[in-house]
């Protein structure tokens, strides 16, 4: 190596400061900074040094594994991405080479990536919504950042903004008949043939087509990475997120917060990659019946995650008082309810009829709450009497409890996105020790299952 302004590098880089001897200590071997050079290397970072580094995670590579695909050293890449060097002419076409992109898209002016088609999971509130972005198979998913799903007690970064909507939405390109071929209808369109994992957002036949399940041009910011896209209602979900995060290369993570019935739909339709459900089939057993009646035409695994009681949820002054329904309506308590499609207001149904009791004749029946969370949430803050949901959420929120079922919540692996990189990172995690140490330290959860296979359907 060569000290010096501007010296060249064994690897081909050039160092941005005046001078070798200001490198720090870790970077001493590749990268020679001044504190000019560091201020350069600021601006850098949030460039083409952030450009890259954004580029290398999106193809799923560490800095080692990219040194080594694009024959240069370690350091160096650290040191581009950190803005302590520039790259010479034969670096930049290494990397871009590596990654599968341009000299000019890594290391160029830094225009914004192009609008992609994304297929929406929910209904978008107003144009310029901010979402999370991110690749399912050949496309893409967009996942809106607004009310309850915009905030993780603090804004959530997005992965993109949507752009305003052109006169016309075409669907996917329709397979000509000799694509299709005679034996099963081609993913056409919406709504019609087998669910494609290259073409997320159309539904089973058997499913009416919701009118947002459309694709819509998405402005990424910056580039989509590999993310695990997980659906349903279980709060203990989000804990996935770190153990992905430290896996090599590492995968993101999002959730989206919904009853396990829509969690299973968005599944079968291919726009998550996996679908968390707790809910009870005509035989008694949890998940496995209703997960085969919406994916039967692509097969899932079932893989356990966490066990836990679902019950009716009260304010701590009605402990002692309440042991059914059947009381709720005789002190006239005002409930919170869950969405229709969540086993939580399936539980509240059948426990209605079985006690003989309409719902007309519970105060608040439609009154309704996102989530396990939300739902104890309303109870504290005393907007409902009573609800239905899980026995950890009455005691994060200290509530008083009554169960009335016990319940298996597991994860639903459609086969389409079984060989994924993504599902592949989540099987490693769920039997981490640091998973199931986070489960098992929430009252309530019983972690016993985590990671073991349940079914294959």
């Amino acid at each position: 190596m060569r000290s010096g302004n501007d010296g060249n590098r064994a690897d081909g880089s050039r160092a941005s400061g005046a001078s070798a001897s200001g490198a720090s200590a870790s970077g001493a071997s590749a990268v020679g900074a001044s504190s000019t050079g560091a201020s350069a290397g600021g601006a850098a970072a949030g460039g083409s040094g952030m450009r890259l580094r954004l580029a290398r995670q999106a193809r799923g590579f560490s800095q080692q594994q990219l040194a080594g695909v694009a024959a240069v050293s370690r350091q160096a890449v650290s040191a581009l991405e950190a803005g302590h060097s520039d790259p010479s002419l034969r670096v930049a076409l290494a990397v871009a080479r590596a990654l599968g992109t341009t000299v000019e898209a890594l290391f160029g002016p830094g225009e914004l990536p192009p609008p992609v088609d994304a297929w929406l999971v929910a209904p978008l509130g107003q144009d310029a919504t901010r979402v999370t972005l991110a690749p399912m198979g050949a496309a893409y998913v967009a996942l809106p950042l607004a009310g309850a799903t915009a905030t993780r007690a603090g804004f959530l970064p997005a992965g993109g903004v949507t752009e305003e909507p052109t006169a016309t939405q075409p669907g996917p390109k329709q397979p000509s008949p000799t694509q299709q071929g005679s034996s099963q209808p081609g993913p056409s369109r919406p709504g019609l043939g087998r669910p494609d994992p290259s073409q997320p957002g159309q539904p089973a036949a058997s499913r009416p087509t919701r009118p947002f399940r459309q694709a819509r041009k998405i402005r990424p910011i910056g580039p989509p990475r590999p993310t695990l896209v997980l659906a349903g209602c279980d709060p203990a979900m989000p804990l996935i997120e770190t153990p992905l995060a430290q896996l090599d290369p590492p995968v993101a993570f999002t959730w989206w917060p919904c009853g396990s019935q829509e969690a299973l739909e968005l599944a079968a339709d291919n726009l998550v990659h996996v679908a968390g459900a707790h809910l009870r089939g005509a035989s008694g057993e949890y998940n496995t019946g209703p997960a085969r009646e919406l994916l039967r035409r692509q097969g899932a695994d079932v893989v356990g995650f966490c066990s836990w009681r679902e019950g009716l949820l009260l304010r701590t002054d009605l402990a002692g008082q309440v042991a059914d329904l059947g009381d709720v309506v005789r002190l006239g308590l005002r409930l919170v309810n869950r969405e229709a499609g969540s086993e939580a207001r399936r539980v509240l149904d059948r426990e209605l009829a079985r006690l003989g009791i309409g719902a007309a004749q519970i105060s608040g029946y439609e009154a309704q709450a996102a989530g396990h969370l939300q739902v104890a949430a309303s109870i504290a803050a005393g907007l409902a009497d009573v609800g239905v949901a899980s026995e950890p959420a009455a005691l994060a929120f200290g509530l008083a409890f009554v169960p009335l079922a016990a319940e298996h919540f597991d994860l639903v692996i459609p086969a389409d996105q079984s060989g994924s990189r993504e599902v592949q990172g989540l099987l490693k995690v769920l039997s981490s020790r640091w998973l199931l140490d986070q489960l098992a330290s929430l009252p309530g959860y019983d972690p016993g299952r985590c990671g073991e296979h349940v079914a294959s359907l």
